[in-house]
């Protein structure tokens, strides 16, 4: 019993980093926590004792596990890439605690996730776990059983598509929230003109609603079509409360207190180049949200 108690108290040490793996690998919070559980599983059945590289052994165990899930997801894609957006991470403006801290190390935001959905299964598992977390290649091959230098590649591949498709947020929060907030005054006044004035020429708007809400589900490309679409949405504004998402500047939209919608904003060089709105109700039910929000804007 205490070789077992010992064995949790070093996965418990451990939790954190995996989740945070599985969450770059898998973009959803449930899937990652399933992830996370089924490692722990694999090591309390085997013969740790046998296990020379804990740390190894762990990355390898949970990397398998979301591989094998990106590639059933793959295999039947349910919900369109287009406008599928992935599970955020929000917090209050405080940054949240020491577990969102650790889940969130390093640039993990939406934008970038929505990259990685796009990336083949192989390719997403090596640009996560090289790129983001310093494995080296040849461990990547033996969860991938590829050679290292068939790992490597398809971390270049991937690394190409995230740089040329990832916008990179200005550093300061208080700046991105300065961009947003300006975005909303817009909105609330109705005033086309400067709701353009604050978005990128290029900019993309991805709206899921899910099953519940399939009217919400879409994808919007453009400053002046992203603008007419704010209007539409002019009534929410009084019961927006800021937050960050995924460290980033964003909101939730709580009329009467219950929560409608997460928006995350990307801002770039002042401008904001991509929104994320997840307004599932299901997903939303799920999240842990700020109890008690600031004040609405």
């Amino acid at each position: 019993m205490d070789g077992q108690d010992d064995l949790a108290r070093q996965f418990e040490a451990r939790r954190g980093r995996l989740r945070a793996v599985a969450y770059r690998m898998l973009g959803s919070l449930s899937e990652a926590d399933d992830a996370v559980q089924e490692t722990w599983l694999a090591l309390s059945r085997g013969d740790a004792g046998q296990i020379s590289n804990l740390d190894g052994w762990l990355t390898t165990a949970v990397s398998r596990a979301c591989l094998k899930t990106l590639r059933t997801r793959s295999a039947r894609r349910e919900v369109p890439l287009d406008w599928h957006v992935p599970d955020p991470v929000v917090t209050g403006q405080d940054g949240g605690g020491p577990e969102q801290a650790a889940l969130l190390a390093g640039d993990v935001g939406l934008a970038l996730l929505t990259v990685l959905d796009a990336l083949a299964p192989a390719e997403r598992l090596a640009f996560v776990l090289h790129d983001m977390f310093a494995v080296p290649f040849d461990q990547i091959a033996v969860v991938l059983a590829r050679t290292p230098v068939a790992a490597r590649q398809l971390a270049s591949r991937a690394r190409r598509r995230v740089r040329r498709a990832a916008p990179v947020p200005d550093p300061d929060p208080a700046r991105q929230r300065e961009v947003v907030d300006a975005f909303f005054a817009a909105s609330r006044k109705g005033d086309i003109d400067a709701l353009i004035a604050v978005l990128a020429p290029d900019v993309v708007v991805r709206s899921d609603g899910g099953p519940a809400r399939p009217g919400l589900s879409a994808v919007i490309r453009g400053a002046a079509d992203a603008a007419k679409g704010a209007l539409g949405f002019a009534r929410l504004s009084p019961f927006v409360h800021p937050v960050l998402v995924n460290g980033t500047a964003g909101a939730v939209a709580a009329p009467n207190g219950r929560p409608y919608s997460v928006m995350a904003f990307t801002v770039t060089n002042t401008k904001i180049v991509a929104i994320h709105i997840l307004a599932d109700p299901d997903r939303l039910r799920r999240l842990d949200l700020p109890r008690n929000p600031p004040p609405p804007h």
